[in-house]
């Protein structure tokens, strides 16, 4: 079968990716525009598509009479349209579980570095403040311990069940969320209000959906009593960026830390970008997936997945 890889450049250089088995002709390209014509003609012949963050849509799907198979190198499938896939008779498969380890360190290392303003404190020392001041040490923003804390986690799965572990480790106090509006399905879930309402640490861990999409917005934001910390890394589309904004500049949360964002990479007119100065924001390109374990964990996912697709077909 043949198979095309559309944006192999999704990961890293020293990364290596052996051709699954099964597969007898074989082409990559480092990226791919969002170009329907381009997407056409590059994979007019495929029988698999490997795909990272390139959409493909009704139309081009309609365009690909051989294919078989889209094996996407993520979790999420948003940028797929499923309905399509069915009515073609595409098989559509994603990767899971392949970043349990590389996704909650990140997210610890963006809530350690806004709690004790870490890129402050190294601009600090760098450029020559630190020595201006003359002092052994310099604290002009405050450090936030995680212990005694409460950390809120909004999407319990596996990484956010992680998260959980090692927040507990910390000596934090873990609420899990409920969805927005519902009622507790057991003890172990706090309703989604008061989860808002009484976090010091808020972490995403949800995916985009249409529940989700602007979940974080002026409304939810107001109902955060705490002035907490947010943590971005499940998806861009879940935070209302101009609301989120907003809310740091009127003192009504203390930072935010991400990951993701609503274009990628984050487009210039986002309202974020005007943070970029504040002491608890730090931002990261969409790579708190991209340990090289798990990058190699998850072609080996894929390779398995794609090599029994091929077997039974």
């Amino acid at each position: 079968m043949k198979a095309v890889f559309l944006d192999c450049a999704t990961f890293s250089a020293d990364i290596e990716l052996p051709t699954p088995k099964g597969i007898t002709e074989y082409v990559t390209y480092e990226d791919t525009p969002k170009d329907d014509a381009l997407i056409i003609e590059r994979c007019q012949d495929a029988d698999i598509i490997l795909i990272n963050k390139v959409e493909i849509n009704a139309a081009v799907i309609a365009q690909l009479p051989k294919l078989k198979l889209i094996q996407l190198t993520a979790t999420g499938m948003n940028n797929i349209d499923q309905e399509a896939c069915d009515e073609h008779s595409v098989t559509l498969y994603n990767v899971a579980g392949y970043a349990v380890k590389s996704v909650p360190e990140h997210t610890f290392m963006l809530m350690l570095n806004a709690m004790r303003a870490g890129i402050h404190y190294h601009q600090r020392v760098t450029d020559g403040s630190w020595s201006n001041d003359g002092n052994f040490c310099l604290l002009d923003v405050s450090l936030i311990d995680l212990e005694d804390k409460t950390l809120g986690i909004i999407g319990v799965g596996t990484i956010g069940k992680r998260v959980t572990d090692i927040a507990r480790a910390f000596g934090m106090t873990v609420l899990w969320a409920e969805h927005q509006g519902r009622v507790p399905r057991n003890d172990d879930y706090t309703a989604f209000d008061d989860v808002l309402a009484r976090s010091d640490v808020i972490s995403l861990h949800c995916p985009l959906n249409p529940q989700t999409k602007h979940l974080i917005n002026r409304e939810t934001l107001a109902k955060m009593n705490q002035r907490p910390l947010l943590v971005n890394v499940a998806r861009g589309g879940v935070v209302d960026s101009q609301a989120l904004t907003n809310a740091i500049n009127d003192q009504q949360i203390i930072g935010y830390a991400s990951d993701v964002f609503e274009a990628e990479p984050i487009a210039e007119e986002d309202p974020l970008l005007t943070l970029k100065h504040h002491p608890r924001v730090i931002f990261s390109p969409h790579n708190a997936w991209g340990s090289k374990s798990a990058q190699q964990t998850l072609w080996q996912i894929l390779s398995k997945q794609v090599t029994e697709f091929i077997d039974r077909s």
